[in-house]
């Protein structure tokens, strides 16, 4: 009997170790137990290239390191209608299902009218994707999926940290295009979009054996994301580029939206996850103008502003440096055959480089309503009248939640966005003209401590760096080590296709490691480096953002005193109005230069920080003063640069009882005026 007990245990242990032997996975799929390789890889699919384990932790200093993708469209496929960007991020069915072409493209492309129209030429193209690739993905295709969850994947194993997906659609291109197979409502599209982006993260987790596994996390704070990031892994972002938020749009210069709806709107992206948005994107809306487009995308663009606005964009003189891009002045016949009989794109004057519509009432609506709810706000796109604007209403707050992620901002607006403590990221240009533009920002980075960042825009239909050549003597030589130095990565494979960078440019998003590699042949170091502590600059600003509150108004109710006081015999300029709390109300000072404002806090106070918002009549030369006795004054800060708006004067802290805004020359003919003025200690 013992002997039979024996063997039935020998049995059952036997049976134990074959179940054991079944489940344990085989060569390739982490027999090692390496925790960045799967526990089972679909079969078949994407090789990633990579291989050494993805760096963790932080720096010496506590800093998490990696590079930063500002400004992503996983999902896109999903927007225009759902047949604009051919192929999927990931498909439960596999490599097949994700990566093919859009059906109406077979057999020989010659229906692809969103590539002709913008990029020229036919259009044809091979459209098979798995496993061949002939013809796509491809630097220069703008409608073919680069995003596959696998190429994601390579470009987190070659040190990206941080991916912002930008959930992004456009009701007026869903309309036009000629096929689609859903609606046009851009909230609808913003809703599915971040639905299979949990998706997608439920995939990965699904193929490292469960929950919270994977490498691709969405994160809402940037807490969470520094725990992400210390694990090795990707904190994903989520954002939102659309050209009518909230249902934002403007017919013949008519809001067809109210603050209720700007309200909703945020409350429901913020329920979704999203922490960083456009306001305005390609066409003027409700909130904003935007930046123009040029060339025959930007004539087409023009078109779409037209159908959904009724008016196209117009231009003026600009009255600073910063402008905006050339209006697209090449046609675009594809796009203008879809303008009523006798309308016709207009022409523009080469002196009137600015849009004439900056950040409208319901804008700074919106803008104050993501400040209040701690979100970031992207200025690329809009008109530098508009951003302007944004920077001044931040620089009042000392709110420095504001991204520049794809090289839309004027760059002479980089150091605004430092000063207040936000993130600028460059397009994915060519290496050569990445690091130039570099360059030109690179002392400001140094002054003040940030990394950089680049925004590879990827199904974004923008065009992606073009290859540099085989012959090249700076080319990327394959294997390569990531910047880390801690992984090698070769040739990316897919299916039949093997990319080289130097002969294939940045066809897909696995090419992004290759492409920084390219940066630091031609660059050096330095950039990839600044590129490095992009992940450390990007949390800075999201928790920062998040930190902040509003600081106390020291100027509310203070007693004021005035050089001189407008009369009219039907309303109050006292000077008490400019401290009421009320933007209705204001103080005006005579029609003559020399004027001044007192303000008595009634004790002593630490001020650091002095904002002014005029009225039309402005001051194009004034000092701040500040006084503990109101009798003996010094100067705080000055400018003889006035140019009216929202102004903020920031200076080194001191303790005084007494603040006197002095006007030495007047912006107009008019007097002095200011609907309000705050005082902080910072």
């Amino acid at each position: 009997m013992s002997t039979s007990r024996t063997g039935r245990r020998l049995g059952v242990v036997t049976l134990l170790l074959l179940l054991l032997a079944a489940l344990t996975p085989t060569a390739g799929t982490a027999a090692d137990g390496a925790w960045w390789d799967p526990v089972a890889r679909p079969a078949p699919d994407s090789e990633i290239g990579v291989t050494g384990e993805p760096f963790k932790g932080t720096d010496s200093a506590g800093r998490v390191r990696g590079f930063v993708d500002a400004h992503n469209h996983i999902m896109s496929n999903e927007a225009f209608g759902g047949r604009l960007i051919c192929g999927k991020a990931f498909s439960e069915k596999g490599i097949a299902d994700a990566l093919k072409d859009c059906p109406e493209h077979y057999p020989d492309g010659s229906l692809a009218v969103f590539d002709f129209i913008t990029g020229g030429g036919d259009g044809r193209h091979d459209p098979d994707g798995w496993p061949t690739f002939a013809d796509w993905p491809a630097h220069d295709s703008l409608t073919h999926q680069q995003n596959y969850y696998a190429w994601i994947e390579r470009a987190w194993r070659g040190g990206q940290r941080v991916l912002v997906n930008d959930l992004v659609t456009n009701g007026v291109i869903c309309s036009v295009y000629f096929f689609k197979d859903r609606g046009c409502d851009e909230m609808t599209s913003i809703r599915l979009q971040v639905h299979l982006t949990y998706r997608m993260q439920d995939y990965v987790d699904g193929l490292y054996g469960g929950p919270g596994r994977g490498w691709f996390r969405i994160v809402t704070d940037s807490a969470q994301a520094r725990e992400v990031i210390e694990q090795g892994k990707l904190a994903v972002v989520l954002g939102v580029e659309t050209s009518e938020p909230f249902g934002c749009k403007q017919v013949l210069d008519v809001a067809q939206c109210d603050r209720a709806d700007i309200d909703a709107g945020l409350d429901e992206l913020y329920a979704l996850g999203v922490r960083s948005m456009f306001l305005c994107h390609k066409f003027d809306n409700a909130l904003c103008g935007v930046r123009f487009d040029s060339g025959a995308l930007g004539t087409a663009v023009n078109v779409g502003q037209f159908l959904s606005t009724g008016t196209f964009w117009r231009t003026e003189p600009c009255t600073g440096p910063q402008h905006d891009n050339p209006v697209g002045l090449v046609p675009a016949p594809g796009a203008e055959q879809r303008l009523p009989a006798g309308v016709e794109v207009p022409s523009y004057a080469a002196g009137a480089r600015c849009n004439v519509r900056g950040l409208t009432e319901l804008g700074e609506y919106a803008v104050r309503g993501m400040m209040r709810r701690g979100m970031m706000l992207e200025i690329d796109h809009m008109s530098v009248k508009a951003a302007g604007r944004v920077l001044d209403l931040f620089e009042a707050e000392a709110y420095p939640g504001v991204l520049s992620s794809h090289s839309w901002m004027d760059l002479d607006w980089t150091e605004r966005v430092y000063r207040l403590g936000g993130f600028t990221a460059q397009y994915m240009n060519g290496s050569e003209q990445f690091v130039a533009e570099a360059g030109r920002t690179e002392h400001l980075r140094d002054a003040y401590g940030v990394g950089y960042g680049y925004g590879t825009d990827m199904n974004g239909v923008g065009g992606w760096p073009a290859p540099r050549g085989a012959d090249v003597p700076d080319k990327v030589t394959y294997p390569f080590r990531s910047a880390d130095g801690g992984s090698v990565l070769d040739r990316q494979t897919t299916g039949q296709r093997t990319w080289d960078l130097n002969t294939d440019g940045a066809a897909h998003y696995g090419l992004v490691p290759d492409w920084i590699e390219d940066i630091r042949r031609v660059g050096g170091q330095d950039v990839v480096d600044d590129l490095f502590r992009g992940a450390e600059s990007y949390l800075g600003t999201w928790g920062a953002t998040e930190r902040h509150r509003p600081s106390e108004n020291l100027a509310r109710g203070a007693g004021a005193t005035a050089s001189s006081t407008e009369w009219n015999p039907f309303t109050s300029y006292a000077p008490a109005r400019a401290v009421d709390g009320d933007r209705g109300t204001r103080w005006a000072a005579d029609w003559s230069d020399d004027q001044w404002l007192g303000l008595d806090l009634g004790a002593e106070r630490r001020i650091g920080r002095v904002t002014l918002d005029w009225e039309r009549a402005y001051a194009a030369a004034y000092r701040v003063e500040v006084s503990s006795d109101g009798t003996n004054w010094r100067t705080a800060w000055s400018t003889t640069a006035g140019d009216g708006g929202l102004d903020t004067a920031v200076f080194t802290p001191v303790d005084a009882r007494h603040v006197r805004v002095v006007g030495t020359k007047r912006g107009t003919r008019w007097g002095y005026s200011l609907y309000e003025v705050t005082v902080h200690a910072r």
